[in-house]
């Protein structure tokens, strides 16, 4: 697969998820950077992702989201690039089966800040099953959260 195909494929994969999956919308994820290299998604506070009202602090369920999406996404990019024979068809077959196996989450320190940023490197590329390794960390570069995924890819 030549990398014209390859970043084709992942602009296109990026797309749905960045634009038509109703709950992404809700959260405002963005995805900023896509591509055999790593990815980028950034999530803008708003009063309806605080989970501690008292603290003003993004919920954690907003981070787990953003992690799961980082590492998700960061799966399926080892998967593409993995091989060069993929064909177009197989990867769009195989992006529908795309799902969490295993989300752990290390909550490290409370998410403050206005802009987060979660962003994800591949462990294990396999054939049927990958592992991701996700960050998240607010524009000061504070790391807010880290995670370990595994995801089903065929």
């Amino acid at each position: 697969m030549s990398n014209i195909i390859q970043q084709e494929t992942l602009r296109r994969v990026a797309e749905v998820f960045d634009k038509h999956v109703p709950f992404h919308n809700l959260l405002g994820m963005d995805i900023k950077r896509y591509d055999v290299d790593g990815i980028e998604v950034v999530v803008k506070m708003k009063p309806e992702l605080i989970g501690n009202i008292h603290q003003q602090i993004l919920h954690g369920g907003v981070t787990a989201t953003v992690l799961d999406v980082v590492g998700g996404l960061t799966a399926f990019s080892g998967l593409v690039a993995s091989r060069d024979d993929w064909s177009i068809e197989e990867l769009e077959k195989r992006i529908k089966t795309l799902g969490t196996i295993d989300l752990r989450i290390d909550y490290l320190r409370p998410g403050r800040g206005e802009i987060f940023t979660g962003t994800g490197t591949v462990i294990r590329a396999g054939n049927r099953v990958s592992v991701s390794r996700m960050e998240l960390h607010n524009e000061q570069g504070d790391h807010i959260a880290f995670g370990t995924g595994t995801y089903m890819v065929g």
